[in-house]
Protein backbone atom coordinates (compact mmCIF):
# COMPACT_ATOMS: atom_id res chain seq x y z
CA UNK A 1 0.00 0.00 0.00
CA UNK A 2 2.90 2.14 1.02
CA UNK A 3 4.67 1.54 -2.53
CA UNK A 4 1.64 1.82 -4.46
CA UNK A 5 0.65 5.80 -2.42
CA UNK A 6 3.91 6.92 -3.28
CA UNK A 7 3.64 5.82 -7.25
CA UNK A 8 0.29 7.27 -7.16
CA UNK A 9 1.71 10.89 -5.73
CA UNK A 10 4.77 10.42 -8.46
CA UNK A 11 1.97 10.42 -10.98
CA UNK A 12 -0.22 12.72 -10.09
CA UNK A 13 2.95 15.18 -9.51
CA UNK A 14 4.37 14.57 -12.83
CA UNK A 15 0.79 15.11 -14.37
CA UNK A 16 0.34 18.31 -12.79
CA UNK A 17 3.95 19.49 -13.60
CA UNK A 18 3.63 18.36 -17.44
CA UNK A 19 -0.46 19.55 -17.66
CA UNK A 20 0.75 23.06 -18.63
CA UNK A 21 3.32 22.08 -21.33
CA UNK A 22 0.40 19.80 -22.71
CA UNK A 23 -1.71 22.81 -22.74
CA UNK A 24 0.45 24.70 -24.49
CA UNK A 25 1.47 22.07 -27.00
CA UNK A 26 -2.27 21.29 -27.81
CA UNK A 27 -2.98 24.86 -28.35
CA UNK A 28 -0.08 25.78 -30.53
CA UNK A 29 -2.08 23.42 -33.04
CA UNK A 30 -5.75 24.45 -32.58
CA UNK A 31 -7.46 26.78 -35.03
CA UNK A 32 -8.47 30.09 -33.74
CA UNK A 33 -12.17 29.55 -33.30
CA UNK A 34 -11.53 26.65 -31.05
CA UNK A 35 -9.02 27.92 -28.68
CA UNK A 36 -11.54 30.00 -26.46
CA UNK A 37 -14.60 28.46 -27.80
CA UNK A 38 -17.22 27.15 -25.10
CA UNK A 39 -17.38 24.20 -24.40
CA UNK A 40 -13.76 23.50 -24.04
CA UNK A 41 -12.21 21.56 -27.14
CA UNK A 42 -9.26 19.76 -25.88
CA UNK A 43 -7.69 17.86 -28.97
CA UNK A 44 -7.33 20.54 -31.89
CA UNK A 45 -9.66 19.19 -35.43
CA UNK A 46 -8.24 19.46 -37.03
CA UNK A 47 -4.67 20.56 -36.35
CA UNK A 48 -3.32 23.48 -38.07
CA UNK A 49 0.23 24.84 -38.30
CA UNK A 50 -1.25 28.32 -39.53
CA UNK A 51 0.01 29.64 -35.69
CA UNK A 52 2.94 29.10 -36.42
CA UNK A 53 3.56 30.01 -40.19
CA UNK A 54 1.88 33.58 -38.87
CA UNK A 55 4.29 34.29 -36.11
CA UNK A 56 7.25 33.17 -38.57
CA UNK A 57 6.22 36.07 -41.06
CA UNK A 58 5.09 38.55 -38.16
CA UNK A 59 8.15 38.42 -35.97
CA UNK A 60 12.09 37.71 -36.28
CA UNK A 61 11.86 34.41 -34.21
CA UNK A 62 15.09 32.91 -35.80
CA UNK A 63 16.91 36.35 -34.72
CA UNK A 64 15.36 36.27 -31.22
CA UNK A 65 16.45 32.66 -30.63
CA UNK A 66 19.85 33.46 -32.32
CA UNK A 67 20.36 35.74 -30.10
CA UNK A 68 19.47 33.74 -26.87
CA UNK A 69 21.67 31.02 -28.21
CA UNK A 70 24.59 33.51 -28.61
CA UNK A 71 24.47 35.30 -25.39
CA UNK A 72 23.19 32.41 -22.79
CA UNK A 73 26.56 30.26 -24.16
CA UNK A 74 28.70 33.06 -23.75
CA UNK A 75 27.18 33.64 -20.35
CA UNK A 76 27.69 29.97 -19.28
CA UNK A 77 31.17 29.53 -20.85
CA UNK A 78 32.08 32.81 -18.82
CA UNK A 79 30.42 31.86 -15.19
CA UNK A 80 31.84 28.08 -15.37
CA UNK A 81 35.42 29.02 -16.19
CA UNK A 82 35.10 31.72 -13.66
CA UNK A 83 33.15 29.53 -11.34
CA UNK A 84 36.18 26.28 -12.12
CA UNK A 85 39.08 28.23 -10.66
CA UNK A 86 36.68 29.67 -7.48
CA UNK A 87 35.43 26.00 -7.08
CA UNK A 88 39.08 24.33 -7.53
CA UNK A 89 40.30 27.04 -4.85
CA UNK A 90 37.67 26.29 -2.13
CA UNK A 91 38.22 22.57 -2.73
CA UNK A 92 41.77 22.68 -1.33
CA UNK A 93 40.91 25.03 1.47
CA UNK A 94 39.94 24.02 4.97
CA UNK A 95 36.73 22.42 5.92
CA UNK A 96 35.25 25.27 8.41
CA UNK A 97 36.56 28.14 5.66
CA UNK A 98 35.02 26.21 2.52
CA UNK A 99 31.28 25.99 4.56
CA UNK A 100 31.24 29.47 5.26
CA UNK A 101 31.78 30.58 1.87
CA UNK A 102 29.87 27.77 0.18
CA UNK A 103 26.86 29.00 2.76
CA UNK A 104 27.48 32.78 1.72
CA UNK A 105 27.12 31.90 -1.94
CA UNK A 106 24.16 29.85 -1.77
CA UNK A 107 22.74 32.94 -0.14
CA UNK A 108 23.92 34.83 -3.07
CA UNK A 109 22.23 32.14 -5.23
CA UNK A 110 18.96 32.97 -3.50
CA UNK A 111 19.48 36.72 -3.93
CA UNK A 112 16.46 38.18 -6.06
CA UNK A 113 17.87 39.66 -9.16
CA UNK A 114 14.88 41.77 -9.48
CA UNK A 115 16.47 43.82 -6.74
CA UNK A 116 19.42 44.78 -8.82
CA UNK A 117 18.00 46.10 -12.06
CA UNK A 118 17.64 49.49 -11.59
CA UNK A 119 21.59 49.87 -10.23
CA UNK A 120 22.22 47.47 -13.11
CA UNK A 121 20.70 49.07 -15.66
CA UNK A 122 22.49 52.24 -14.57
CA UNK A 123 25.93 50.59 -15.26
CA UNK A 124 25.23 48.97 -18.57
CA UNK A 125 23.55 52.11 -19.86
CA UNK A 126 26.98 54.17 -18.74
CA UNK A 127 29.00 51.64 -20.58
CA UNK A 128 26.76 51.76 -23.86
CA UNK A 129 26.14 48.66 -23.60
CA UNK A 130 22.16 48.85 -24.09
CA UNK A 131 20.96 46.82 -26.89
CA UNK A 132 24.25 44.86 -26.72
CA UNK A 133 25.04 41.39 -25.94
CA UNK A 134 27.67 42.43 -23.18
CA UNK A 135 24.67 43.86 -21.75
CA UNK A 136 23.25 40.61 -20.73
CA UNK A 137 25.98 38.40 -20.96
CA UNK A 138 27.99 39.91 -17.82
CA UNK A 139 25.43 40.29 -15.74
CA UNK A 140 24.17 36.51 -16.61
CA UNK A 141 27.14 34.87 -15.51
CA UNK A 142 27.57 37.53 -12.80
CA UNK A 143 23.98 36.24 -11.27
CA UNK A 144 24.96 32.71 -12.33
CA UNK A 145 28.33 32.56 -10.61
CA UNK A 146 26.87 31.55 -6.89
CA UNK A 147 24.59 28.51 -8.50
CA UNK A 148 28.07 27.42 -11.17
CA UNK A 149 30.69 27.23 -8.01
CA UNK A 150 28.11 25.41 -5.85
CA UNK A 151 27.83 22.90 -8.30
CA UNK A 152 31.56 22.30 -9.30
CA UNK A 153 32.53 22.41 -5.43
CA UNK A 154 32.16 19.06 -4.90
CA UNK A 155 33.28 17.89 -8.22
CA UNK A 156 36.24 18.96 -7.87
CA UNK A 157 36.98 18.20 -3.85
CA UNK A 158 36.28 14.73 -5.26
CA UNK A 159 39.80 14.77 -7.28
CA UNK A 160 42.59 13.56 -5.14
CA UNK A 161 45.01 15.96 -3.89
CA UNK A 162 47.98 13.43 -5.86
CA UNK A 163 46.48 14.45 -9.05
CA UNK A 164 47.09 18.27 -8.32
CA UNK A 165 50.81 17.66 -6.87
CA UNK A 166 51.69 15.53 -10.16
CA UNK A 167 50.12 18.65 -12.40
CA UNK A 168 51.86 21.40 -10.33
CA UNK A 169 55.00 19.65 -10.54
CA UNK A 170 54.93 19.01 -14.56
CA UNK A 171 54.74 22.84 -14.30
CA UNK A 172 50.89 23.77 -14.99
CA UNK A 173 49.90 26.83 -13.55
CA UNK A 174 46.37 27.26 -11.54
CA UNK A 175 43.86 27.76 -15.09
CA UNK A 176 45.87 24.67 -16.67
CA UNK A 177 45.27 22.52 -14.25
CA UNK A 178 41.94 23.44 -13.93
CA UNK A 179 41.10 23.27 -17.81
CA UNK A 180 43.23 20.59 -18.49
CA UNK A 181 43.56 18.08 -15.59
CA UNK A 182 40.81 19.01 -13.10
CA UNK A 183 38.12 20.13 -15.43
CA UNK A 184 37.93 16.71 -17.38
CA UNK A 185 38.03 14.80 -14.23
CA UNK A 186 34.80 16.38 -12.58
CA UNK A 187 33.14 16.71 -16.27
CA UNK A 188 29.70 15.55 -14.83
CA UNK A 189 29.87 18.59 -12.57
CA UNK A 190 30.96 20.96 -14.99
CA UNK A 191 28.02 19.59 -17.51
CA UNK A 192 25.26 20.10 -14.76
CA UNK A 193 26.43 23.30 -13.94
CA UNK A 194 26.99 24.70 -17.76
CA UNK A 195 23.43 23.39 -18.36
CA UNK A 196 21.63 24.78 -15.37
CA UNK A 197 23.61 27.93 -15.73
CA UNK A 198 22.62 28.17 -19.74
CA UNK A 199 18.66 27.06 -18.65
CA UNK A 200 18.43 30.29 -16.23
CA UNK A 201 19.88 32.66 -18.87
CA UNK A 202 17.90 31.06 -21.67
CA UNK A 203 14.69 31.75 -19.53
CA UNK A 204 15.89 35.11 -17.94
CA UNK A 205 13.01 38.02 -18.94
CA UNK A 206 13.24 41.11 -16.89
CA UNK A 207 16.63 42.08 -17.65
CA UNK A 208 16.36 41.23 -21.46
CA UNK A 209 13.35 43.27 -21.68
CA UNK A 210 14.68 46.27 -19.95
CA UNK A 211 18.31 46.16 -21.58
CA UNK A 212 17.19 44.67 -25.16
CA UNK A 213 14.95 47.64 -26.74
CA UNK A 214 15.38 47.29 -30.23
CA UNK A 215 13.41 44.49 -31.55
CA UNK A 216 16.95 42.63 -33.49
CA UNK A 217 18.43 42.91 -30.21
CA UNK A 218 15.95 40.81 -28.11
CA UNK A 219 15.65 37.42 -26.79
CA UNK A 220 13.25 35.01 -27.56
CA UNK A 221 11.72 35.37 -23.55
CA UNK A 222 11.72 39.02 -24.55
CA UNK A 223 10.44 38.62 -28.01
CA UNK A 224 7.84 36.03 -26.99
CA UNK A 225 6.48 39.46 -24.42
CA UNK A 226 6.29 41.50 -27.80
CA UNK A 227 3.63 39.51 -29.70
CA UNK A 228 0.22 41.22 -29.56
CA UNK A 229 -2.95 41.14 -31.52
CA UNK A 230 -4.52 43.39 -33.88
CA UNK A 231 -5.87 45.51 -30.84
CA UNK A 232 -4.86 45.76 -27.12
CA UNK A 233 -8.26 43.68 -26.92
CA UNK A 234 -6.42 40.82 -28.83
CA UNK A 235 -4.28 37.90 -27.30
CA UNK A 236 -3.17 36.04 -30.31
CA UNK A 237 -3.19 32.89 -27.89
CA UNK A 238 -2.39 30.41 -30.83
CA UNK A 239 0.53 32.33 -31.97
CA UNK A 240 1.82 32.84 -28.37
CA UNK A 241 1.44 28.94 -27.21
CA UNK A 242 3.56 28.36 -30.88
CA UNK A 243 5.99 30.46 -29.63
CA UNK A 244 6.73 29.29 -26.32
CA UNK A 245 6.57 25.55 -27.78
CA UNK A 246 9.69 27.01 -29.77
CA UNK A 247 11.49 28.58 -26.98
CA UNK A 248 11.31 25.28 -24.72
CA UNK A 249 11.69 22.79 -27.11
CA UNK A 250 15.91 23.44 -27.68
CA UNK A 251 15.73 23.38 -23.46
CA UNK A 252 13.95 19.96 -23.04
CA UNK A 253 16.06 18.90 -26.39
CA UNK A 254 19.24 19.58 -24.50
CA UNK A 255 17.83 17.96 -20.88
CA UNK A 256 17.03 14.68 -22.51
CA UNK A 257 20.76 14.64 -24.72
CA UNK A 258 22.34 15.22 -21.04
CA UNK A 259 19.94 13.71 -18.70
CA UNK A 260 22.65 10.84 -17.08
CA UNK A 261 25.44 13.55 -17.72
CA UNK A 262 23.28 16.15 -14.82
CA UNK A 263 21.90 13.47 -12.42
CA UNK A 264 25.59 12.18 -11.79
CA UNK A 265 26.80 16.00 -11.69
CA UNK A 266 24.13 16.62 -8.82
CA UNK A 267 24.94 13.32 -6.70
CA UNK A 268 28.47 13.55 -7.08
CA UNK A 269 29.85 13.43 -3.50
CA UNK A 270 26.47 12.81 -1.88
CA UNK A 271 27.78 9.53 -1.24
CA UNK A 272 31.02 7.98 -0.79
CA UNK A 273 32.68 5.09 -2.17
Amino acid sequence: MRRAALGLAVVLLAGWSLAPAVWQLLTAFKPDDQITRVPTIYLPDPPTTGHFSRLWARKPLAVYLANSLEISASATVLAVFVASLAAAALSRSTAAFRNRILLGLLFLALFPPILLLFPLYEGVRALGWINHPLGLVLPYAALNLPLAVWILESGFRQIPREVDEAAQLDGLGLIARVVRVQAPLAAPSVVTAAILVFIFCWNEFMLALTFMTRDTAKTVTAGIASIGGASIYEIPWGQLSAAVLLATAPLVLLVLAFERRITAGLTRGAVKG
